[in-house]
């Protein structure tokens, strides 16, 4: 049988906003002397309500606790068959005046019909077994609300872990003493966490959930079911993922549907897919990189044309990640471009849209500051080889420099030729020496390119709990294969070192000025002996400062392989890999690639 019998029940009118309270609750007041005397030990009550009418059912709502004296009692069959009729939970009888003692028929009618039977005492007035249960239901209530409360501080505690879906389930079955499982519409197990079902509640849970998956109109967003003595549930998550949130539990308590439904909202929230570009530029991109469109084509598709930050992750405890935890720390960084399908333990892969360089200007911007741009003299100071044509106010020009215009105050005598515009010198100032000199610290440029570009400013990355990550430098997205290495290593040095985050920095400083194509060309001659491992063996050995601990752990090798390949390094370099000077020009050469 493919779909679960649901049980049908007549409709009912709601219960009241507060818990059911257990008969045995009531019974344990001792102050009200009440005795059972018929009927099952265990049933909840819902309201309580007078009646000395021949037939009430007409006005009962069911799960009442009915108290009467028997004024009109002639048929005790027919009465009890009529309160089990209407689903009444119990019938408190009420001894003297009208009867001695409760009548031996009613006693068993209840037993045979299965209604608790409470014998009233005549020193306790109906109206004090109404305010007890009433302030019982509000205990009750306060308890619930205690426990909700407790709860979704759990839950929320829960989700901003590093692992949140697995966290929140496991959570949730502590919170409902039970079995929470996440499964697909097909009824695969996506996560699971609690005591595990026998076969046939499980088949019984699987089934439930294909109720409410949503892959058909009108499915229900929730059902629930008995299994011989486990109560099962299924809830469908949002988000249009078919995914499909199913509990198992010994006992229903008062609170249940609550917590789950806190548990379902942020599982909706956690396993929804989160797209921080729009699903349909990412599918085109990928469309256009599988029919042979190169990397920058297909960039601006995913929502910027870069530069970009890949970045390497692994779980601090060593455990692998799941597609969702991957979707959840994606999240946290801000980027939906997530690789967690490599699987073999391999690291987690994402890719964030980086930072514009800083300082970086358009072509009219610069311009424009290079025309307005003044140069400060004191007196004897040179003026600037490139300087740029200056507004009123500023130093003596070049000779050279632009006839005045027309209009412009005349020189005076003994002064420089002036700029258009520019003020006269005063008597006795130096004039401007022919020739350029080398433009003192701080001075703007002249011309745009006069001075290099700034290396990309890196994007906001922080440390995430759980996790330990590894930073590539924001790079062009024709570099992403090189970007891709280079965050791998951050990330073995960061486990290496024990710290959660390592970014690879730019080449920067001294490193800086030497032209790219030279420095390449350095680096190949110079590790020409090296194969791969032994180059990769010794960046990060030296990157570690010569530990050989911590290069075996980044490696994940012994230490005596290390200790081998570097060894080995030295030998065909034919160097002395303990001289700083050594290992500085190698670090160099080992940086450009």
């Amino acid at each position: 049988m493919d779909e679960p019998s649901m049980t049908s029940a007549p409709t009912a009118a709601p219960g009241p906003p507060t818990p059911p309270v257990p008969l045995s609750e009531l019974l344990a007041t001792k102050d009200l002397g009440l005795r059972r005397i018929a009927g099952p030990a265990e049933t909840e009550l819902l309201w309580v309500h007078t009646s000395e009418m021949a037939d009430p059912y007409p006005y009962l709502l069911g799960g009442e606790l009915l108290l009467s004296a028997g004024v009109l009692l002639t048929d005790a069959d027919h009465y009890v068959g009529r309160l089990v009729e209407a689903g009444a939970a119990a019938l408190g009888f009420g001894v003297r005046p009208v009867h001695e003692t409760v009548p031996g028929a009613l006693i068993e009618a209840c037993d045979r019909q299965g209604l608790p039977l409470l014998e009233v005492p005549p020193e306790t007035p109906f109206t004090a077994i109404a305010r007890t249960v009433w302030r019982l239901m509000a205990e009750a209530r306060h308890r619930e609300l205690r426990r909700v409360t407790r709860a979704q501080q759990a839950l929320a505690t829960a989700a901003a872990r590093p692992d949140p879906v697995p966290a929140v389930l496991h959570q949730l079955a502590a919170q409902l003493g039970g079995r929470a499982v996440l499964l697909t519409a097909r009824g695969e197990e996506i996560h699971a966490a609690g005591r595990r079902l026998a076969p046939e509640p499980a088949g019984a849970l699987t089934r439930l959930a294909r109720v409410v998956a949503r892959e058909r109109p009108g499915s229900p967003a929730s059902a629930t079911d008995t299994h011989g003595d486990t109560h099962v549930s299924a809830y469908a998550l949002g988000g249009g993922e078919g995914l499909v949130l199913a509990l198992a539990t010994r006992q229903r308590e008062s609170g249940d549907h609550t917590v789950a439904g806190i548990a379902v909202v942020l599982l909706s929230l956690l396993a929804a897919p989160h797209q921080g570009a729009d699903a349909a530029g990412r599918s085109a991109a990928l469309v256009r990189m599988l029919l042979g469109a190169g990397p920058a084509e297909a960039a601006p598709l995913l929502g910027g044309a870069g530069p970009w930050t890949v970045i390497h992750a692994r779980r601090t405890d060593g455990t692998p990640a799941d597609a969702l935890t991957a979707g959840a720390l994606g999240a946290s960084l801000g980027t939906a471009l997530v690789d967690a399908s490599r699987g073999g333990g391999e690291a987690v892969r994402l890719l964030l849209p980086g930072a514009e360089a800083e300082g970086e200007a358009g072509e009219d911007e610069t311009a424009k500051t290079a025309k307005t741009a003044e140069g400060k003299t004191a007196k004897g100071e040179a003026v600037e080889a490139e300087a740029v044509e200056a507004r009123p106010g500023s130093e003596p020009a070049r000779p050279g420099a632009e006839p005045a215009r027309p209009g412009s105050e005349p020189a005076r005598p003994g002064s420089g030729p002036a700029r258009p515009g520019a003020e006269p010198a005063r008597p006795g100032s130096e004039p401007a020496r022919r020739g350029s000199e080398p433009a003192r610290s701080g001075s703007n440029p002249a011309r745009r390119g006069s001075e290099p570009a700034r290396p990309p400013k890196p994007v906001s990355i922080t440390p995430q709990p759980g996790w330990t990550l590894g930073a590539s430098a924001p790079t062009p997205v024709t570099a992403l294969d090189a970007a891709d290495a280079l965050a791998a290593r951050a990330l073995a040095h960061a486990r290496a070192t024990r710290v959660p985050l390592t970014v690879n920095a730019p080449v920067s400083g001294l490193a800086a000025l030497v032209p790219p194509e030279e420095a390449a060309a350095h680096a190949r001659a110079l590790l020409a002996p090296l194969t791969a491992p032994l180059a990769d063996t010794l960046r990060c050995w030296l990157s570690l400062h010569g530990s050989w601990d911590r290069t075996a752990v980044a490696l994940g090798v012994h230490r005596n392989t290390v200790r081998q390949r570097i060894g080995r390094c030295g030998e065909l370099l034919d160097a002395d890999l303990d001289d700083m000077d050594v290992r500085a020009e190698l670090w160099f050469a080992l940086r450009q690639g």
